[in-house]
């Protein structure tokens, strides 16, 4: 039997799903990355609602690289969280390596202010 890399990835994440809860107070940032794009959301997961979110699909215009536009969207979602009264989050990096892209938007994020 074949286990494909998608399968392993939501395995990953429904395993840190176990422990992983965002509040009010402190949401849970999760992040997804595709291919070509990268999406961050701040969840609270008390309340089942998506506190804010960017992405970098108005990027795509741009003639940048993929690691900029998730510094972009890490300084972005910082950003957004800091006008939502928002300092310290739990970072749900959602089944992906902390490494590359992922790593580059959690450390842009902390840059912009948030703490996790």
């Amino acid at each position: 039997m074949v286990i494909h890399n998608r399968t392993k990835r939501e395995k990953v994440k429904l395993r840190s799903r176990i422990t992983l809860r965002g509040t009010a107070e402190r949401p849970r940032l999760c992040v997804f990355r595709s291919n070509a794009e990268i999406y961050a959301q701040l969840v609270d997961d008390a309340a089942n609602r998506v506190i804010t979110a960017s992405t970098s699909l108005s990027l795509s215009k741009e003639k940048i690289s993929k690691t900029e536009k998730s510094k972009r969207v890490g300084l972005a979602i910082a950003e957004k969280a800091k006008a939502a009264g928002i300092n310290s989050v739990i970072f749900d990096r959602n089944g992906f390596l902390y490494h590359g892209r992922i790593k580059v938007l959690a450390d842009a994020a902390r840059e912009g202010g948030l703490v996790f």
